[in-house]
């Protein structure tokens, strides 16, 4: 098969699993071995060395995980390399076996699909520079199409365990930070981990710190998903941890994705901490430790968030959706000698560059844990941390499917007519520095908010998001844009129009 159709930006991802209409397996065993070689050869050349590579592979909870593990080792070690299995493992862990003494492995593989259904699987791929970019994905996939070999003898697969050691790292963070042993003592807190690979986080995490973890849910592994979807985006996943703070009277709720570089959380009264909210927590407590930091976020951030960052006294750089973008564009502004101590996405990822700029769902909780714990000593809770971010009113999104096989070129048209289309009109005003499709702010007569129209990453949409500071505003600014959007034969608005 065409290798490159497996590829998801910087990810490899692809249905290992029968059970979905329509959804046939093509991360088949060959696929996955020829992956195996593929990173073999592309370590080879990207280290310089041809032997004594070291390399570890880890899994999330999804049912295919086993398989694919076994597949990939077997074709590494023939390849040459020395491969450690970790089992069960979270991605950011993945990251951190390359940088932790005592391990400092050449390079590691992570299998997980992220909250894909239960039928999808996939690889990402890390040295101790971090994740790969997209392009070297390119070339592990073109290694992996090419009949070519590294030539070596076959070298051979160990077992090993890495969690308790990355655990431990996050415990030792919150004893430092607070000067105490059981800086949670007297604390409940509950963790949903959605029967992905997150549980580990309520035992060896919260619990050595002194935390009451009763009422925790869903720790253990089950790549069925049983209960709901391991993701924090998900509205019925959200449900599930609210429910468990306010039943168990908790003073914190955790919830992960299955592979735990994603985390959202619930505060004591129930409220989520999640998109605009965590961003703003998360924006005060850094602005606190490194005043005028910029935070670079992605391109759907509330106006109420950049207004409550500059307010703060930091910088706020809306940048690209895409976790690796807004990633990229941190360290960029960092080598420029701007300093920006957080890149974050409203779906969660975040990433400090106090941790590598590593997308670590465990160490954002674990940073708000130890805010938790000084607010109890200095008076102060986590909810008076964004006690004056303004939320919006309302927010909606509309996901428009363009109706082509060439969808770029049609999709940019339709952005390019519409930012002169919206030079045009009474109360709409180009957003600056925008960085993605075109972002429109609408007057208080003509919506009082703001939209922005983009170009999917991967898929052949055009993403609609509209967010008002008003009741009634969003289907306000959704009318006026209608009669724009009807203008165009190829894109399916039904859902837009439907709402209006």
């Amino acid at each position: 098969m065409d290798y490159s159709k497996l590829q998801n930006g910087s990810d490899i991802r692809g249905v290992a699993l029968e059970g979905i209409e329509g959804q046939h397996i093509n991360l088949t065993e060959q696929a996955c071995r020829d992956i195996g070689r593929g990173f073999a050869l592309w370590l080879m050349e990207k280290t310089g060395k041809k032997e004594g590579l070291r390399v570890a592979v880890g899994r999330d909870s999804r049912l295919s995980g086993e398989n694919l593990c076994r597949f990939i080792c077997d074709a590494m070690v023939q390849s040459g390399l020395e491969v450690t299995d970790f089992g069960m493992a979270s991605t950011p862990a993945m990251f951190m076996a390359t940088v932790t003494e005592g391990y400092r492995f050449d390079g590691t593989v992570m299998i997980t699909a992220s909250h894909l259904p239960f039928n999808r699987n996939g690889f990402k791929f890390f040295t101790c520079a971090g994740g790969l970019e997209s392009k070297d994905i390119g070339s592990i996939l073109t290694y992996a199409g090419s009949a070519a070999q590294t030539g070596l003898p076959a070298g051979r697969l160990l077992s090993g365990t890495f969690m308790d050691t990355y655990a431990g790292i996050l415990v030792d963070k919150v004893r430092t930070a607070t000067g105490e042993s059981a800086p949670l003592k007297g604390f409940k807190i509950v963790v949903d981990a959605g029967n992905g690979a997150g549980g580990f986080y309520a035992e060896k995490v919260l619990q050595p710190l002194g935390a009451d973890t009763d009422g925790s849910l869903y720790l253990d592994p089950d790549g069925s998903f049983p209960n709901h979807i391991p993701n924090p985006e998900d509205k019925t996943a959200m449900q599930s941890i609210t429910g468990a703070v306010l039943a168990n009277h908790a003073d914190f709720g955790i919830i992960f994705d299955t592979d735990v570089d994603r985390a959202g959380a619930v505060l004591s009264d129930g409220s989520e901490l999640n998109r605009n909210r965590i961003i703003a927590m998360l924006s005060a407590i850094l602005l606190r430790e490194h005043p005028g930091t910029t935070i670079v976020t992605d391109s759907i951030t509330s106006t109420g968030l950049g207004k409550f960052i500059t307010q703060k006294g930091g910088i706020h750089h809306r940048f690209k959706r895409g976790y690796k973008n807004v990633i990229n564009e941190s360290i960029r502004l960092n080598q420029q000698g701007q300093d920006s101590q957080l890149a974050i996405e409203t779906s969660g990822h975040g990433a400090l560059k106090e941790n590598y700029f590593l997308d670590d769902g465990a160490y954002l909780v674990t940073k708000l844990l130890i805010e938790l714990s000084r607010g109890k000593k200095e008076g102060y809770t986590l909810q008076s941390l964004i006690a004056s971010l303004e939320e919006p009113a309302e927010s909606v999104e509309f996901r428009m499917n363009i109706l082509l096989e060439d969808f770029k070129p049609y999709g940019q048209q339709v952005i390019d007519e519409l930012t002169a289309y919206a030079q045009t009109q009474p109360g709409w005003s180009l957003a600056p520095d925008n960085y993605e499709g075109v972002r429109v702010n609408l007057d208080k007569d003509h919506g009082d908010g703001w939209f922005l129209l983009r170009l999917s990453l991967h898929d052949p949409l055009l993403p609609l998001n509209i967010e008002s500071n008003t009741l009634g505003g969003t289907r306000i600014i959704a009318g006026e844009l209608s009669a724009f959007i009807r203008g165009y034969d190829k894109l399916a608005a039904e859902k837009l129009f439907q709402y209006l």
